[in-house]
Formats: structure tokens, C-alpha cells, sequence
């Protein structure tokens, strides 16, 4: 590679590109504002918000599987400035991301936040860490649930910020929980004031 960003554009990305008109402008981007390779202060924030993320991996021979993995927010940790980990919790047993990662360690990682209406893509290599207790308590994190298994560490490559376009902007749960709560007792509240003014009690 010349270029971070040549680990996805490989020399058929490249002849599409051409083919489609993009080309000179991602070899412009290349040249004046390359792919990081290290992970910013910007980026750890954004990772340690997180509450899912995509793991995309493939075997020997190309087959492609995404796993999703999900926990509270910080369930995906930043190890270094090019290293991220987390806690591998018990599943339904299929062990796909685990065979695939025993013949080709390299892995894509997609976090989308969805209320922001932000993704990040980030290129690497990752292992499984076995029998290592310690490593697996720093990567737990409080308030998860399911039984951590082993480790899985993610050795960064490259990253990419995707633009906003077509991300559905949808808000959590408990964010929304708290939103309404917190309007439900400002109008209890101002119902209590304006009853207290008018003398009225209903």
C-alpha cells in the first residue's frame, strides 16, 4: 500500500472509480487529507459512546459474515492508539466469527450512530484472546449482561468517517424515557403552580 486508504481501494475499486468518473477526486483526497491510521481523541469519544457495532470478517476462501455485538456504552474499548478490544460474551454457539478469524484475521468494523447520523468504518486485523482472565475483566464492562467467554482484539489499519446521507435518525430508548419524564414532571409542576394561583384542584 501507498496510501492508507489503499486497503480498500484495491486496483479493481481504483478501475471502477475511473470507470465511473471518482477517481481523481478520491486521489486528490489521498493526497491532501489521508486516512488516519491511528485512532484520534475524536474518534475514541465517538467509540467510547457506542452501544453496537458491526464486525465483518470472511474465511479462507472469501465467504463473507457480519456479527453484531452490542453492550453499555464503552463495551468497545480503546486499547491504544491503534488497538481496540472487547469481551466476547456467550452466543448461540455458531462460532462463524471465531472460524473465520482462525484463517483470516482481517476484519471490518461499521459503528453507526444512529441519533447523530454518523458511521464510521475501520479497517484492521483482529485476534482471539484464550485463558486470559485479566485481559477479559479490563474489557467487561459494568451493567452488561451475558457471560464473557474470551477476548477479541482489534489492530487497526485504517479508518473513514462515511457522510451522514440516507442514516436514519433514530433516538435510544432510554434517552427517549428520560426526555418524557423529564416533560411530564415540568407539567406536573406548572399544573400544581397554576392550581395553586387559581385556587382550583383537580
Amino acid at each position: 500500500m501507498t496510501t492508507p486508504s489503499d486497503i480498500a481501494f484495491s486496483p479493481a475499486v481504483k478501475a471502477q472509480q475511473r470507470a465511473r468518473g471518482s477517481r481523481d477526486m478520491f486521489a486528490r483526497m489521498e493526497e491532501k487529507r489521508p486516512w488516519s491510521d491511528v485512532i484520534t481523541p475524536d474518534l475514541a469519544q465517538f467509540i467510547g459512546t457506542q452501544t453496537s457495532v458491526f464486525l465483518g470478517s470472511a474465511s479462507a476462501d472469501g465467504q463473507p459474515y457480519i456479527q453484531h455485538r452490542g453492550g453499555p456504552a464503552g463495551f468497545l474499548k480503546v486499547l491504544g492508539d491503534r488497538q481496540l478490544g472487547f469481551a466476547d460474551l456467550a452466543g448461540n454457539r455458531q462460532y462463524i466469527t471465531l472460524g473465520n478469524l482462525s484463517e483470516n484475521p482481517q476484519v471490518i468494523l461499521f459503528l453507526v450512530d444512529y441519533t447523530h447520523q454518523r458511521r464510521i468504518k475501520m479497517w484492521g486485523q483482529a485476534r482471539v484472546v484464550e485463558d486470559d482472565p485479566d485481559l477479559v475483566a479490563r474489557l467487561s464492562v459494568e451493567g452488561g449482561s451475558g457471560r464473557a467467554e474470551r477476548a477479541i482484539l482489534f489492530d487497526v489499519a485504517t479508518w473513514d468517517v462515511n457522510c451522514p446521507k440516507h442514516i436514519p435518525q433514530m433516538f435510544h430508548a432510554d434517552d427517549v424515557a428520560r426526555v418524557l419524564a423529564a416533560r411530564d414532571e415540568k407539567i406536573a409542576r406548572l399544573e400544581a403552580q397554576l392550581a395553586a394561583l387559581t385556587g382550583k384542584d383537580d
